[in-house]
């Protein structure tokens, strides 16, 4: 099979991310020593520097990892809460149920949270450690690159909304250009005023100077300096609510394809609706169908879509609400959906919810009222990058970190937005996902891994917003069904479906919207619109796509094989 990227493999240790050079720095912290944890941080940080325009440091973080020496997988939430004064009553008063963009649509920022606890539970190395390279690409720079400077492009009007966001990413009044190098020094200073108060305790061990790296940023002077523009400009976050916040440490979600155990995060983001869609698929035999033909596309859309519309009825903060998780991922649920799939007929419009009294929920409980159709095509409103790390001990790491610099404003004085994905929260009454004090909205970012017999891993994650799950499907289907390798499987032409409402605010709905990259048979795309498909074509290798990262480790053969998505500027590097 033709690859464009030549396969990366290894024996010691292996990274892969959104940006060649979150991988390298990534693979330094290896090279010195370092564990899966450490690295994936890492390269965490460096995503927020490298591709800021998709990523904030003080934005989400999502992490799930298995851990060699206890034989266990864990996840860190790494996503913030509505602040104490947030309403939705508020939005349904003022903006007719929007949440607009701007300081009011601010979570609580996760991030630094969530890589201070990796490194406090499961990494051994300081903040300081594995912070440098991030400072290095903020203070000194780095070139500006294609994606980067077209993203920037598409969103100026958005920028010079907040003088602080234009300064940075509109340097001249302009988008940077290609290969210029672009600083983030407001930045640097930031992640070096952690690293310093991380030294001053220091002396009392390495978890004392963790303390103090979190409390600078939660607690101290960062905080201070966010919260007062938030008190200044409109916003809710105070510093009561930094003080209080911690991220979770939660059991993952999990299921079984064939012989392969799969697991996400938990129903505050969309990681169960991958395994959902796997249950679906897994009793389809799609390996008996034409790799990408129109059955193939045409079941795998059609599972999707039914599984979307759960999602959208039933996934939420289980903090909050009642999530069937149980009954979602039974067999008994994968049955009764693959059930409703017509080969020959595809759903016009995301289909109904299955019924709450199929999950053992009361019956009359309501439901979110879907959207009007949105008459304009799909916009480019996506963001998040994801890095996974696997290291000589077996341990492994993934990592979905995002907040786009365009749904809200840079901080002055700290140099990035702070997490504005309260844009994935509703204010239906009705919604799961619904907006409260203390809440957290329904995610896309949805790191995972897939173990098989308890010998081969595969860390993999993708940006993409509700793509995010359709080409994780996709890429894990091409290693796991059809047996092969990362790379190629990651270089197949992928679909995605907008036959449902978007996470997004204002939650845009396409109903029976199929996309398909441009290297899918045009005969395919044709027998599918003759199935009902509202079929459009991107391009080529379109980065809308999604850009998976994974990396496949057979302990037993003692070999890795990492992927990255050529779609952007990610990449796989190891030894």
């Amino acid at each position: 099979m033709q690859i464009y990227r030549p396969e990366i493999k290894g024996t010691r240790h292996m990274a892969s991310s959104g940006h060649y050079l979150a991988s390298a720095a990534a693979f330094a912290i290896l090279e010195a020593g370092g564990n899966a944890i450490d690295a994936g941080v890492a390269a965490g940080l460096c995503l927020g520097v490298l591709q800021s325009d998709l990523v904030s440091v003080g934005g989400v973080a999502p992490i799930i990892l298995y851990l060699a020496e206890e034989r266990e997988v864990v996840t860190i939430s790494g996503l913030g809460w509505w602040p104490k004064a947030a309403s939705a009553e508020y939005f349904r008063r003022e903006h007719n149920g929007k949440i607009p963009n701007g300081l009011k649509r601010t979570v609580i920022p996760a991030a630094p949270d969530a890589w201070v606890t990796a490194l406090e539970r499961y990494g051994t190395m300081s903040f300081g450690d594995v912070a440098a390279a991030a400072i290095r690409y903020s203070g000194e720079g780095f070139a500006m690159y294609p994606l980067m400077s077209q993203i920037i492009a598409g969103h100026i009007d958005v920028y010079r909304q907040f003088p602080a966001t234009a300064e940075l990413f509109l340097p001249n009044g302009k988008p940077p250009v290609v290969g210029e190098l672009f600083f983030q020094r407001e930045l640097a200073e930031t992640l070096r005023y952690m690293v310093a108060e991380e030294r001053a305790h220091g002396r009392a061990g390495r978890a004392a100077g963790l303390k103090a790296a979190r409390d600078a940023f939660y607690k101290g002077d960062i905080a201070k300096t966010i919260t007062d523009y938030h008190a200044q400009h409109g916003g809710w976050l105070t510093m009561a609510d930094m003080a209080v916040f911690r991220v979770g440490i939660e059991p993952p979600v999990k299921t079984r394809f064939g012989d392969v155990e799969v697991y996400a995060c938990g129903p505050w983001c969309q990681g169960p609706a991958l395994l959902q869609v796997l249950n679906v698929v897994g009793g389809m035999n799609v390996t008996n169908m034409q790799h990408n033909g129109t059955d193939y596309i045409h079941g795998l859309t059609e599972a999707v879509k039914l599984v979307m519309a759960d999602r959208d009825a039933y996934l939420g903060d289980p903090r909050f609400v009642d999530v069937p998780m149980a009954a979602l991922l039974s067999a008994d649920y994968a049955d009764r959906r693959r059930a409703q799939i017509r080969m020959d007929r595809a759903y016009p419009e995301m289909p109904a919810a299955i019924a709450a009294s199929a999950l053992g929920l009361a019956a009359d409980r309501a439901m979110p009222a879907r959207p009007e159709p949105t008459p304009k095509s799909p916009g480019a409103d996506l963001d998040t990058s994801f890095c996974c790390v696997v290291d000589r001990h077996g341990n492994v790491f993934s990592a979905t970190p995002s907040d786009a610099s365009y749904h809200g404003g840079v901080i002055p004085g700290v140099g990035m937005t702070i997490s504005p994905r309260g844009n994935q929260s509703w204010t239906d009454p009705d919604h799961p996902s619904c907006l409260a004090p203390g809440k957290r909205p329904r995610l896309t970012p949805n790191p995972a891994i897939a173990i098989r017999n308890g010998n081969e891993f595969m860390p993999f994650g993708t940006p993409g917003g509700d793509v995010q799950t359709q080409a994780m499907l996709q890429v894990f289907l091409n290693v796991f069904a059809w047996g092969m390798e990362p790379q190629a499987a990651i270089e197949q032409p992928r679909f995605a479906s907008y036959s449902f409402p978007s996470s997004f605010e204002p939650h845009d709905y396409y109903p029976g919207l199929l996309k398909l990259e441009g290297r899918i048979d045009k005969a395919t795309g044709r027998a599918l619109g003759e199935r009902g498909h509202k079929v459009e074509w991107w391009p080529d290798w379109v980065w809308l796509a999604g850009c998976v990262c994974a990396i496949h480790s057979d302990a037993k053969k003692g070999i890795m094989t990492g992927g990255a998505d050529p779609r952007r500027p990610a990449y796989a590097v190891g030894w």
